[in-house]
Protein backbone atom coordinates (compact mmCIF):
# COMPACT_ATOMS: atom_id res chain seq x y z
CA UNK A 1 0.00 0.00 0.00
CA UNK A 2 1.16 3.50 -0.86
CA UNK A 3 -0.15 6.68 0.79
CA UNK A 4 0.66 10.29 -0.14
CA UNK A 5 -0.59 13.25 1.89
CA UNK A 6 -1.99 15.81 -0.56
CA UNK A 7 -3.37 18.31 1.94
CA UNK A 8 -2.69 18.78 5.64
CA UNK A 9 -2.04 21.58 8.13
CA UNK A 10 1.76 21.30 8.02
CA UNK A 11 4.59 20.48 5.61
CA UNK A 12 8.36 20.30 5.47
CA UNK A 13 8.35 20.53 1.68
CA UNK A 14 7.71 23.34 -0.83
CA UNK A 15 3.95 22.84 -0.82
CA UNK A 16 1.05 25.02 0.31
CA UNK A 17 -0.94 23.98 3.37
CA UNK A 18 -4.37 24.59 4.88
CA UNK A 19 -6.50 23.36 7.76
CA UNK A 20 -7.80 20.27 6.00
CA UNK A 21 -6.98 16.74 4.94
CA UNK A 22 -6.66 14.79 1.70
CA UNK A 23 -4.89 11.46 1.23
CA UNK A 24 -4.07 9.58 -1.98
CA UNK A 25 -3.96 5.80 -1.58
CA UNK A 26 -2.94 2.92 -3.82
CA UNK A 27 -4.12 -0.43 -2.46
CA UNK A 28 -5.51 -3.73 -3.74
CA UNK A 29 -4.91 -2.59 -7.32
CA UNK A 30 -7.03 0.58 -6.90
CA UNK A 31 -6.29 4.30 -6.79
CA UNK A 32 -8.27 5.96 -4.02
CA UNK A 33 -8.78 9.51 -2.77
CA UNK A 34 -9.68 9.85 0.90
CA UNK A 35 -11.05 13.35 1.60
CA UNK A 36 -10.66 16.52 -0.46
CA UNK A 37 -9.20 19.14 1.86
CA UNK A 38 -10.81 22.54 2.43
CA UNK A 39 -10.31 23.80 -1.12
CA UNK A 40 -8.80 22.92 -4.50
CA UNK A 41 -5.34 23.11 -2.89
CA UNK A 42 -5.00 19.31 -2.85
CA UNK A 43 -5.27 19.32 -6.67
CA UNK A 44 -2.28 21.65 -7.01
CA UNK A 45 -0.26 19.64 -4.49
CA UNK A 46 -1.17 16.41 -6.26
CA UNK A 47 0.28 17.74 -9.51
CA UNK A 48 3.46 18.84 -7.74
CA UNK A 49 3.76 15.38 -6.16
CA UNK A 50 3.20 13.50 -9.42
CA UNK A 51 -0.27 12.21 -8.54
CA UNK A 52 -2.75 12.09 -11.45
CA UNK A 53 -6.18 12.62 -9.86
CA UNK A 54 -7.86 11.91 -13.20
CA UNK A 55 -6.87 8.26 -12.75
CA UNK A 56 -8.42 7.86 -9.28
CA UNK A 57 -10.88 4.92 -9.31
CA UNK A 58 -13.08 6.13 -6.46
CA UNK A 59 -13.13 8.62 -3.60
CA UNK A 60 -14.40 8.60 -0.01
CA UNK A 61 -15.54 11.52 2.11
CA UNK A 62 -14.93 10.82 5.80
CA UNK A 63 -17.57 13.25 7.11
CA UNK A 64 -19.61 16.30 6.20
CA UNK A 65 -17.28 19.12 7.31
CA UNK A 66 -15.88 21.57 4.79
CA UNK A 67 -12.22 21.10 5.77
CA UNK A 68 -12.55 17.58 4.35
CA UNK A 69 -15.12 18.16 1.61
CA UNK A 70 -14.36 21.69 0.41
CA UNK A 71 -12.50 20.37 -2.65
CA UNK A 72 -15.20 17.98 -3.91
CA UNK A 73 -16.24 20.25 -6.78
CA UNK A 74 -12.63 20.61 -7.94
CA UNK A 75 -12.21 16.82 -7.94
CA UNK A 76 -15.41 16.32 -9.94
CA UNK A 77 -14.02 18.67 -12.58
CA UNK A 78 -10.61 16.95 -12.72
CA UNK A 79 -11.88 13.38 -12.63
CA UNK A 80 -14.79 12.47 -14.90
CA UNK A 81 -15.63 8.94 -13.74
CA UNK A 82 -14.82 8.15 -10.08
CA UNK A 83 -17.80 7.73 -7.73
CA UNK A 84 -17.61 9.53 -4.38
CA UNK A 85 -18.86 7.57 -1.37
CA UNK A 86 -20.42 9.84 1.26
CA UNK A 87 -22.53 9.23 4.33
CA UNK A 88 -26.28 9.51 3.89
CA UNK A 89 -26.11 12.16 6.67
CA UNK A 90 -23.22 14.15 5.19
CA UNK A 91 -25.30 17.04 3.85
CA UNK A 92 -27.05 17.85 7.09
CA UNK A 93 -26.18 21.46 8.07
CA UNK A 94 -23.23 21.40 10.50
CA UNK A 95 -21.99 24.28 12.71
CA UNK A 96 -18.98 24.84 14.96
CA UNK A 97 -19.01 26.11 18.56
CA UNK A 98 -19.11 29.73 17.29
CA UNK A 99 -22.23 29.01 15.26
CA UNK A 100 -20.36 29.20 11.95
CA UNK A 101 -21.47 26.92 9.12
CA UNK A 102 -18.87 24.19 8.54
CA UNK A 103 -20.91 21.88 6.34
CA UNK A 104 -20.70 20.95 2.67
CA UNK A 105 -21.78 22.97 -0.37
CA UNK A 106 -25.53 22.12 -0.55
CA UNK A 107 -25.67 22.34 -4.36
CA UNK A 108 -23.49 19.22 -4.63
CA UNK A 109 -25.99 16.99 -2.86
CA UNK A 110 -27.74 15.85 -6.03
CA UNK A 111 -24.63 15.26 -8.11
CA UNK A 112 -25.03 11.91 -9.95
CA UNK A 113 -21.57 10.64 -8.96
CA UNK A 114 -22.26 10.80 -5.24
CA UNK A 115 -23.03 7.38 -3.71
CA UNK A 116 -24.72 7.61 -0.32
CA UNK A 117 -23.74 5.00 2.26
CA UNK A 118 -26.28 4.11 4.95
CA UNK A 119 -24.28 1.85 7.25
CA UNK A 120 -21.66 -0.27 5.49
CA UNK A 121 -20.63 -0.89 1.90
CA UNK A 122 -17.94 -3.12 0.42
CA UNK A 123 -16.63 -1.04 -2.47
CA UNK A 124 -14.19 -3.65 -3.73
CA UNK A 125 -12.43 -6.74 -2.44
CA UNK A 126 -10.78 -5.76 0.84
CA UNK A 127 -12.13 -2.17 0.72
CA UNK A 128 -15.05 -1.36 3.02
CA UNK A 129 -16.71 1.92 4.07
CA UNK A 130 -18.74 1.90 7.29
CA UNK A 131 -19.93 4.22 10.08
CA UNK A 132 -20.31 2.33 13.42
CA UNK A 133 -23.43 4.37 14.24
CA UNK A 134 -25.04 1.41 15.98
CA UNK A 135 -22.01 0.63 18.15
CA UNK A 136 -22.11 1.61 21.86
CA UNK A 137 -19.62 4.18 23.11
CA UNK A 138 -16.97 2.80 25.44
CA UNK A 139 -15.54 6.29 26.06
CA UNK A 140 -17.56 9.55 26.35
CA UNK A 141 -18.25 11.55 23.19
CA UNK A 142 -16.87 15.11 23.17
CA UNK A 143 -18.85 17.10 20.59
CA UNK A 144 -16.68 20.24 21.11
CA UNK A 145 -19.72 22.51 20.89
CA UNK A 146 -20.55 21.31 17.36
CA UNK A 147 -24.20 21.25 16.37
CA UNK A 148 -26.28 20.07 13.43
CA UNK A 149 -29.73 20.76 12.06
CA UNK A 150 -31.93 17.66 12.06
CA UNK A 151 -35.65 17.71 11.28
CA UNK A 152 -35.48 21.51 11.31
CA UNK A 153 -34.07 21.71 14.83
CA UNK A 154 -30.59 22.39 16.20
CA UNK A 155 -29.09 19.51 18.18
CA UNK A 156 -25.68 18.64 19.65
CA UNK A 157 -23.56 16.86 17.08
CA UNK A 158 -23.46 13.06 17.31
CA UNK A 159 -21.31 12.65 14.17
CA UNK A 160 -23.64 10.16 12.50
CA UNK A 161 -22.17 11.50 9.23
CA UNK A 162 -18.69 10.20 10.06
CA UNK A 163 -17.53 7.09 8.21
CA UNK A 164 -14.29 5.14 7.90
CA UNK A 165 -12.39 3.23 5.25
CA UNK A 166 -10.97 -0.19 6.15
CA UNK A 167 -8.46 -1.71 3.75
CA UNK A 168 -7.53 -5.35 4.29
CA UNK A 169 -4.29 -6.20 2.50
CA UNK A 170 -1.39 -8.59 3.18
CA UNK A 171 -2.73 -9.62 6.62
CA UNK A 172 -3.05 -5.94 7.62
CA UNK A 173 -6.24 -4.14 8.63
CA UNK A 174 -5.55 -0.49 7.82
CA UNK A 175 -8.20 1.98 8.99
CA UNK A 176 -8.53 5.53 7.64
CA UNK A 177 -10.39 8.03 9.83
CA UNK A 178 -10.65 11.69 8.86
CA UNK A 179 -11.12 13.29 12.30
CA UNK A 180 -12.21 10.47 14.65
CA UNK A 181 -14.95 12.68 16.12
CA UNK A 182 -16.61 9.65 17.70
CA UNK A 183 -13.53 9.19 19.85
CA UNK A 184 -10.30 7.57 18.72
CA UNK A 185 -10.38 5.06 21.60
CA UNK A 186 -13.97 4.12 20.71
CA UNK A 187 -12.97 3.58 17.09
CA UNK A 188 -10.00 1.42 18.04
CA UNK A 189 -12.19 -0.69 20.31
CA UNK A 190 -14.81 -1.17 17.57
CA UNK A 191 -12.47 -2.02 14.70
CA UNK A 192 -9.13 -3.12 16.23
CA UNK A 193 -7.06 -2.37 13.12
CA UNK A 194 -3.36 -3.14 12.79
CA UNK A 195 -2.78 0.42 11.49
CA UNK A 196 -4.77 3.63 11.96
CA UNK A 197 -4.25 6.66 9.73
CA UNK A 198 -5.95 10.01 10.33
CA UNK A 199 -6.72 12.78 12.77
CA UNK A 200 -7.42 12.22 16.48
CA UNK A 201 -9.24 15.54 17.13
CA UNK A 202 -7.05 16.44 20.12
CA UNK A 203 -5.81 19.86 18.94
CA UNK A 204 -7.72 21.71 21.67
CA UNK A 205 -6.84 19.24 24.44
CA UNK A 206 -4.52 20.49 27.21
CA UNK A 207 -1.28 18.56 27.65
CA UNK A 208 -2.33 16.84 30.85
CA UNK A 209 -3.12 13.48 32.46
CA UNK A 210 -6.29 13.05 30.40
CA UNK A 211 -4.36 13.23 27.13
CA UNK A 212 -1.67 10.98 28.58
CA UNK A 213 -4.42 8.48 29.42
CA UNK A 214 -5.70 8.59 25.85
CA UNK A 215 -2.18 7.93 24.56
CA UNK A 216 -1.68 4.97 26.87
CA UNK A 217 -5.09 3.54 25.95
CA UNK A 218 -4.19 3.72 22.27
CA UNK A 219 -0.77 2.22 22.86
CA UNK A 220 -2.35 -0.79 24.58
CA UNK A 221 -3.91 -1.91 21.28
CA UNK A 222 -0.47 -2.49 19.79
CA UNK A 223 -1.38 -0.84 16.47
CA UNK A 224 0.77 1.47 14.37
CA UNK A 225 -0.55 5.04 14.23
CA UNK A 226 0.03 7.70 11.57
CA UNK A 227 -1.74 10.87 12.60
CA UNK A 228 -2.19 14.39 11.21
CA UNK A 229 -4.51 17.40 10.84
CA UNK A 230 -6.77 17.81 13.90
CA UNK A 231 -4.53 15.91 16.32
CA UNK A 232 -2.45 19.04 16.87
CA UNK A 233 1.34 19.20 16.64
CA UNK A 234 1.86 19.94 20.35
CA UNK A 235 -0.51 17.14 21.29
CA UNK A 236 1.31 14.79 18.91
CA UNK A 237 4.68 15.57 20.51
CA UNK A 238 3.19 15.03 23.97
CA UNK A 239 1.47 11.76 23.05
CA UNK A 240 4.42 10.15 21.33
CA UNK A 241 6.32 10.26 24.62
CA UNK A 242 3.74 7.76 25.90
CA UNK A 243 3.32 5.61 22.78
CA UNK A 244 5.59 3.15 21.02
CA UNK A 245 4.41 3.69 17.43
CA UNK A 246 3.02 7.15 16.75
CA UNK A 247 4.10 9.00 13.60
CA UNK A 248 3.03 12.23 11.89
CA UNK A 249 1.93 12.58 8.25
CA UNK A 250 2.53 16.10 6.94
CA UNK A 251 1.61 17.40 3.52
CA UNK A 252 3.81 15.78 0.87
CA UNK A 253 4.80 12.82 3.04
CA UNK A 254 4.82 9.35 1.44
CA UNK A 255 4.13 6.19 3.39
CA UNK A 256 4.44 2.56 2.29
CA UNK A 257 2.86 -0.23 4.35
Amino acid sequence: MKIITLSENTTQKELNTEHGLSLYIEANGKKILFDFGASELFCHNAKALGVDLAKVDFAILSHGHNDHGGGIKAFLELNTHAPIYVSSHAFQPHYNAKGEYIGLEPSLQNHPRLVFVENQLEINTGLTVFNCNSRPLTAPLNHCGHTKIQNGLSAPEDYDHEQYLLIEESNNRILFSGCSHKGIVNIMEWVKPTHLIGGFHFSKFPLNEELQGQAKALDAYGAKYYTCHCTGTEQFEFMRCHMNTLHYLACGDRLTI
